[in-house]
């Protein structure tokens, strides 16, 4: 156990980014789920734009890699394309 309080201080607040990173990362993989499933070009065009928002904000919060956040949008941008 930590005995110094600063570090009993950070063990509490990194157990709260995690839940919280956690939360946020798992919500955009089932939004990006729902967005693979849809198979309406109109409707996945709006889940798109909410999708890319979440990516966004995980990349520059650090949850997840910019790049990867890149490499998301990018399929997802294709798949789109792909949709009559």
């Amino acid at each position: 156990m930590a005995n110094h309080k600063s570090s009993i201080k950070r063990i509490r607040q990194s157990e709260n980014r995690r839940l919280e990173n956690k939360y946020y990362a798992k919500t955009t993989r089932n939004a990006i789920k729902n967005l693979r499933s849809t198979t309406d070009k109109t409707a996945a065009m709006e889940l798109y734009l909410s999708v890319v928002s979440m990516l966004d904000k995980l990349a520059k919060k650090s949850v997840i890699h910019k790049s990867k956040a890149s490499n998301l949008k990018s399929k997802l941008a294709n798949y789109i394309n792909t949709l009559a």
